[in-house]
């Protein structure tokens, strides 16, 4: 029987929850996930735990923080004045935003606080600073 190894392209079901138990993605009511190995698709701790899986293998693995989207960074914080805001925007705490590059490259923000003339906005990935606790199940290999 063949086991996932480094650079195969898997197919996988999955849920993703937090450590409370809160389910925050999953692949339950889609396709599964198809991604090949060691192409920075997945993140570090997701793909490690697939190799060596079989198809039809089920297992749950918990990832640290550090194998997923890592520490929150202070550094992705920013101050950004409301006047700068579209004026159609009403910010709130937790509101995501999209901010467009020069490049047309876009980027997901969240507003972090509400202030009377500013707002704070946070880069970091919504998942960042946080273990996961991830389902999987391989339902295919190529």
């Amino acid at each position: 029987m063949s086991k996932v190894k480094a650079n195969d392209t898997v197919k996988v079901h999955y849920t993703g929850k937090l450590t409370n138990g809160q389910v925050f993605d999953t692949s339950a009511e889609r396709e599964p996930l198809q991604a090949q190995l060691g192409q920075g698709q997945l993140i570090p701790g997701f793909e490690n735990a697939l190799i060596d899986m079989a198809v039809n293998e089920k297992k749950t693995v918990t990832i640290a923080k550090a194998d997923a989207y890592g520490d929150v960074r202070t550094e992705l914080f920013q101050k950004v004045a409301k006047e700068e805001l579209p004026k159609e925007i009403t910010p709130e705490v937790g509101m995501g935003l999209v901010a467009s590059a020069p490049d047309g490259s876009q980027q997901q923000l969240r507003v972090a606080e509400v202030n009377e003339d500013h707002i704070v906005i946070d880069a970091n990935h919504p998942l960042a600073g946080q273990d996961l606790i991830f389902d999987l199940e391989v339902v295919g290999i190529n």
